[in-house]
């Protein structure tokens, strides 16, 4: 269950409904995301088309498959990146760092990566979420300049969110973000 909110969350609510999931929470009415899914379905009907999505999984990055997950999804129609929470898991599903100024470091170069594997870049992000585990003004005297560093002129919508876990109990830091490609 996804929730979504203004109309950027209607239009994403309305590619999660077509893909199946369900979706709760509209702040703009349902009704209106009702009626851009129903536009939407009919042109791509029209075009005797399917929702066209390339799923991007660079060989890089840990396997999601076991987990029935992509590491982004590009949807051709709009350009815009998805990019699937990004940690400090190496192919093994392991974190090489054990501080959160580090895993922050080594989830942003998967997020880049990522990125880049689906024709995108730093410079076309748009939102960037960070997840901490624990409180996360205890870390941002650490963690703002190493964001800074990697986002550069970049200045997408940020929003950092403390948690009580995350992938693994190792796992200290989580980014997911869109993007639109290149």
């Amino acid at each position: 269950m996804t929730r979504a909110t203004g109309y950027i969350g209607a239009v994403i609510a309305t590619k999660l409904q077509a893909a199946g999931h369900i979706v709760v929470g509209l702040a703009r009415s349902e009704a209106s995301a009702a009626s851009l899914q129903d536009r939407n379905a009919s042109r791509a009907i029209n075009r005797g088309e399917q929702m066209a999505k390339k799923l991007v999984n660079p060989e890089r990055l840990y396997d999601g498959t076991p987990f029935g997950m992509s590491q982004a999804v590009l949807d051709t129609e709009s350009s815009l990146v998805f990019v699937s929470g990004q940690v400090d898991w190496d192919r093994q599903y392991q974190v090489s760092q054990n501080s959160v100024s580090g895993q922050f470091e080594a989830a942003l170069e998967n997020l880049r990566t990522a990125l880049v594997a689906a024709g995108a870049s730093v410079d076309s992000l748009l939102h960037l979420r960070l997840y901490v585990r624990g409180e996360l003004e205890d870390h941002m005297e650490s963690l703002a300049p190493i964001l800074a560093k990697f986002l550069g002129s970049s200045r997408p919508a940020v929003t950092g969110i403390g948690v009580a876990s995350l992938a693994s109990k190792a796992t200290l830091v989580e980014v997911e973000a869109v993007a639109k490609a290149d």
